[in-house]
């Protein structure tokens, strides 16, 4: 390589909206890199990075505590293993102020919407303390089979990635590393955007919670099976990152040579929740499953 990854990535500037290395600048290193393609590579790895937006960093609208140094080291683990990984696909979470997880979607009784991670239960809603200033039976169907098949309540998140806002935006650092990297290995970066129903939540990039039309990007799944690795980062490792798993790996509960492709870099993902129940999640997830937890200072391609 001849550009260095300083000449890529300001760690100083993650998770800011200045960026200080012009992004032509550094399209122009790629090209002058002159590395194979990625359609030259005998092994096939994807490294997916999940919702690594500028809200969910540390200081960000819904910010997730230590996304900072996820960052520092996913673009790490790219850049010294530039030429390992073929191809890298990105998740944009995207939204609009009047969506069902929002507080403008619902009022009380005095018309007062509900303060950021508020809880709404069907038992709330039949009480009349919460109630929907839009489509009132489908949200009520939507909170009732929340409970019902995915065994979650809802919450009322912080307004967040909203389309066209910088919060939407790919981090900005994290994004010099992976159009250097489409750009240097001969790629389209096609991102997977995801949450743009406003009547549903989507915290994996596969399927929604629940809507009625049963929605699963089925061309993602198959996707994945053309790789003979699938590196996973992001955030927040909770909530995203952990439902993206759980569908794909679900999906793919029959093909243990599958379910063998799929690594989870455990330093570059941070929780909301508390890390002791995160960790046995993820421990119980793999414990099910069999795929590779690992950290990216340590795992070699």
């Amino acid at each position: 390589m001849k550009t260095s990854y300083s000449e890529i990535v300001n760690e100083n500037y993650i998770g800011k909206t200045e960026n200080p290395i012009p992004m032509n600048e550094i399209l122009k290193k790629a090209n002058e890199e002159k590395l194979e393609p990625s359609s030259s590579s005998l092994e096939k790895v994807l490294f997916l990075g999940i919702d690594v937006q500028q809200d969910f960093m540390d200081n960000g609208a819904l910010g997730v505590p230590g996304a900072h140094e996820d960052v520092a080291r996913m673009t790490k683990f790219i850049y010294n293993n530039m030429e390992k990984i073929s191809h890298i696909s990105v998740s944009i979470d995207t939204h609009i102020p009047h969506q069902i997880f929002h507080p403008c979607w619902w009022i009380d009784e005095n018309g007062n919407n509900p303060a950021p991670y508020t809880v709404i239960t069907l038992a709330d809603l039949d009480s009349g303390k919460w109630r929907p200033i839009v489509e009132p039976i489908k949200s009520r169907e939507y909170v009732e089979n929340l409970e019902k098949n995915s065994k979650k309540k809802l919450c009322i998140w912080t307004y967040h990635c909203l389309q066209g806002t910088e919060g939407a935006a790919l981090e900005n650092q994290f994004a010099n590393m992976i159009y250097f990297h489409s750009v240097a290995r001969k790629y389209a970066l096609n991102p997977i955007v995801k949450g743009q129903d406003p009547l549903s939540e989507m915290y994996g990039i596969i399927k929604p919670e629940y809507d009625r039309r049963g929605y699963v990007n089925q061309a993602l799944l198959n996707k994945f099976a053309k790789f003979d690795k699938i590196i996973i980062g992001g955030e927040a490792r909770d909530y995203c990152v952990y439902e993206s798993l759980c569908q794909m790996l679900e999906f793919y509960k029959d093909d243990t040579d599958m379910l063998k492709k799929f690594y989870i870099l455990e330093d570059c993902m941070s929780a909301i929740g508390d890390k002791a129940e995160v960790d046995k999640m993820y421990a119980d997830l793999q414990k099910k499953y069999k795929f590779n937890i690992v950290r990216s200072t340590e795992f070699k391609l």
